[in-house]
């Protein structure tokens, strides 16, 4: 029998945050994490040839570990791409979740409706498009179509991964799918821009002429220039980003999500404690009701209907 495929991490890349803090923040019953990963194990579940990173091992225990002391109810686990289209280590994730987590996958055009449909009975209620350069080769949009068009019947949605640069020659495309559509992390906007300046309102026209377009607001520790900072003996988590969720949040109460982005993978500089971005929430959604939307009614209305 021949011995597992040893994975080594890509270098300079860190491991995700052993021990976060218990968050002040008490969040609302049936709080959904509603954007998280789980890696491997590698020995498991082998992460894919064509991958452009290789990310420290973050198994489906360590994720309901953390959902359980973080205090959330359910997750909704994303398809990262060291996975490529081997959803096996989501399904498993999922599968073990006992009906608390539901997942977005990666799919490739020429999946059978079996495997479309078995997926969708181990919990997948959508797919994801990836358009980072830097993290996947370059698709021709035409496939995206045919995907989309595939898992339209079955009520999924489709994740759009992009950097606001990239928003003017996207817009069209995206604006056309014909499912639901959520944007990963407010579309990468950067921060040191203005909230109301003509990049980030591209991106809130997008979602006001379409109201089938969503927004996580997620990633604060992606998008910050300042990190977590302390100020008058407080911690105000990533205070740069708070104004560009806060405005989604606010503009569109009824289709934005919250997620931890466990276990957070890619960064090199600054691993964030998990019970910190929990307590980031309250200053993008100020109010119970904002609250509730966001971390409740949006999610479960999206992945467990």
């Amino acid at each position: 029998m021949s011995s597992p495929e040893v994975f080594e991490k890509t270098p300079g890349w860190l491991d995700f945050y052993d021990g976060p803090s218990r968050p002040h923040f008490k969040l609302p019953a049936g709080a959904v994490d509603a954007h998280c990963h789980v890696f491997g194990p590698g020995a498991v579940f082998p992460y894919s040839p064509k991958r452009k990173y290789t990310p420290c091992d973050a198994p489906k225990e360590a994720l309901f570990a953390l959902r359980d002391h973080l205090g959330f109810e359910k997750n909704v686990i994303v398809q990262a791409t060291c996975h490529g289209t081997d959803n096996r280590a989501l399904v498993d994730a999922l599968k073990a979740s006992q009906g608390r987590a539901r997942g977005v996958a990666s799919v490739a055009p020429d999946i059978s409706d079996a495997e479309l449909h078995a997926l969708h009975e181990a919990g997948v209620r959508g797919t994801r498009f990836n358009f980072v350069k830097r993290l996947v080769s370059n698709t021709p949009r035409e496939v995206f179509v045919q995907i989309a068009q595939r898992i339209a019947p079955l009520g999924w949605h489709i994740v759009v991964y992009f950097e606001a640069q990239d928003l003017p020659d996207l817009y069209d495309f995206v604006a056309a799918l014909p499912t639901t559509v959520v944007v990963d992390h407010m579309g990468r906007p950067d921060v040191t821009k203005p909230v109301d300046g003509p990049d980030f309102n591209l991106f809130v026209q997008l979602m006001q002429e379409h109201s089938n377009i969503w927004s996580k607001v997620t990633c604060p520790e992606r998008l910050s220039k300042t990190g977590p900072f302390a100020l008058n003996g407080e911690q105000h988590a990533y205070h740069d980003v708070v104004p560009f969720g806060r405005r989604l949040v606010e503009t569109f109460p009824d289709r934005v999500l919250w997620g931890t982005d466990w276990p957070h993978p890619n960064l090199k500089t600054h691993m964030p404690d998990d019970g910190l971005l929990v307590d980031y929430i309250p200053q993008i959604a100020p109010t119970a009701e904002l609250q509730q939307k966001l971390l409740v009614e949006n999610p479960n209305r999206l992945y467990w209907r």
